[in-house]
């Protein structure tokens, strides 16, 4: 996964402004205890991360 599909499914899912609030606050256990813009600065697969954030809210089917 790209990291412009990324950006644009946690637009879709959180809105423009709290989509960047969500991955800058939110600390994830699925991501060993990291927000998003850690992990993606750390290097994880957004790919990865995304799965992360399917796991932690309520994601629907259209954008998992």
């Amino acid at each position: 996964m790209r990291l412009t599909v990324f950006w644009d499914r946690m637009r879709q899912q959180f809105g423009d402004a709290y989509a960047s609030s969500v991955a800058k606050d939110h600390v994830m256990a699925e991501l060993g205890g990291r927000t998003i813009e850690q992990a993606l600065a750390d290097g994880e697969p957004a790919k990865k991360v995304w799965q992360a954030v399917v796991a932690t809210f309520d994601v629907p089917p259209s954008l998992r």
